[in-house]
């Protein structure tokens, strides 16, 4: 289905919002208004619009707005219907985004966001393949810090083993070396409803737990097992590791691109990610403790007053961190990948993000898939895609030219 002759190439869904305000702000720096990009801000409110439109700038008064309802199925499709690309920020999407992937899926209308809830990523899936094949829409969750750095990291290193030793990685490590900045309010409220359907449903805990969770049907296994919950020593880095509270929507995202590109990386890849904590008996305390706190905020975000109480103390959706705050965070990630047969072709890589990675580094990353879906070509058809399957060397380049990401090869 042609989107070609459609009102708009990107709509920001969402633009009032914190995160929305940042991808406004970040493709109005970047692509402007009257050039290559044709771009509308969608939400609920005509007046929180044209605040966000005011604060853009004199040139941004051109700038088109778009309403809607994310509950109202027919306000969805009529959404979907004016845009190439719909660019997401409304979350938790298990709660205000299913009417919009319905409504995407069934008008051939691709689509991005910024969702780490794998229940409701299965549940899409599930739901929406069928349609999005035949309509031709390109589907694509997790476009921010969850998972592009792990699943775009992931794709350059085996792309680097490929082009230098003709193999792809047997096994890939991703390791957090540090990091400023926090998790968005958004984020930590989709976690927080995460927890809560999981804690009355055993059937989302189960799918929680499963490595696999997110491949195709009859593509549920291989050699991976749970995630990291404890310290454990990585002798490739020679330092203590902790574990990744990111690795539960990271890690599937990695291994479902493998399983819908028909296994480039090899039908028993393995992959795994945590957190470096130093070497000696300093890195072990670190390690340990942050174990310990990993599993105590698990633990009482499964149990109900625990997890109120905890809304307290957290970001609310729509909160965050000054502009100085954003602009003076960052990112480092190693990653460590197994030539299958010789360890001396050992390959080390590293992606590094200039914003911190909850806000100013995720909008350029959603707002760049978003481009990147409307504008460059694509060598796959309709269907539920990983920004590594969906989009590969389009987004790396984009990421690496506009967005302040670097991927680099870490010679040994």
């Amino acid at each position: 289905m042609s989107t070609t002759d459609r009102e708009f190439d990107v709509v920001v869904w969402g633009a009032t919002g914190f995160t929305g305000k940042l991808v406004a702000e970040y493709l109005m720096e970047r692509y402007g208004i009257g050039r290559d990009l044709r771009w509308a801000l969608g939400g609920r409110s005509q007046a929180k619009l044209e605040a966000v439109r005011a604060g853009l700038g004199a040139e941004a008064s051109a700038l088109p707005l778009v309403l809607g309802d994310s509950a109202n199925e027919a306000s969805m499709h009529a959404l979907a219907a004016r845009t190439r690309v719909v660019c997401t920020t409304v979350g938790p999407y298990a709660k205000y985004g299913s009417e919009l992937v319905a409504a995407c899926a069934q008008g051939g209308t691709h689509y991005c966001d910024l969702t780490g809830e794998p229940q409701w990523m299965r549940a899409m899936i599930d739901s929406h393949q069928k349609a999005a094949e035949d309509s031709g829409a390109r589907i694509v969750h997790t476009c921010g810090f969850d998972s592009i750095p792990s699943d775009m990291g992931v794709f350059f290193l085996q792309d680097l083993m490929q082009s230098r030793h003709g193999v792809a990685c047997s096994r890939v490590k991703y390791r957090v070396v540090k990091f400023k900045g926090g998790m968005s309010g958004g984020t930590i409220a989709s976690m927080l409803n995460l927890m809560s359907e999981a804690a009355s449903n055993p059937k989302i805990r189960r799918l929680i737990a499963d490595p696999y969770a997110l491949n195709p049907d009859g593509q549920r296994f291989g050699p991976d097992g749970g995630d990291q919950a404890g310290p454990a020593y990585d002798a490739d880095f020679s330092q203590w590791t902790g574990p990744f509270v990111m690795a539960g929507i990271n890690t599937r995202v990695v291994r479902r691109t493998n399983a819908i590109l028909k296994h480039p990386y090899g039908a028993n890849f393995q992959y795994d990610e945590a957190t470096l904590m130093g070497r000696g008996p300093v890195g072990w305390a670190k390690a340990a403790a942050l174990s310990a706190s990993v599993a105590g905020g698990m633990l009482a975000g499964a149990v109900g007053p625990l997890r109120r109480a905890m809304t307290r103390f957290l970001p609310e959706p729509g909160d965050g961190p000054s502009k100085e705050e954003r602009e003076t965070g960052f990112f480092h990630v190693r990653l460590f990948g197994e030539h299958p047969e010789d360890r001396t072709k050992h390959l080390r890589a590293s992606v590094k993000g200039d914003r911190d990675p909850g806000y100013g580094s995720t909008a350029k990353m959603l707002g760049e898939s978003a481009v990147c879906l409307a504008l460059d070509e694509s060598n796959v058809s309709g269907g539920i895609w990983t920004p590594a399957s969906a989009m590969g060397k389009a987004l790396l380049g984009r990421l690496q030219t506009n967005a302040g990401l670097t991927f680099t090869l870490e010679e040994n």
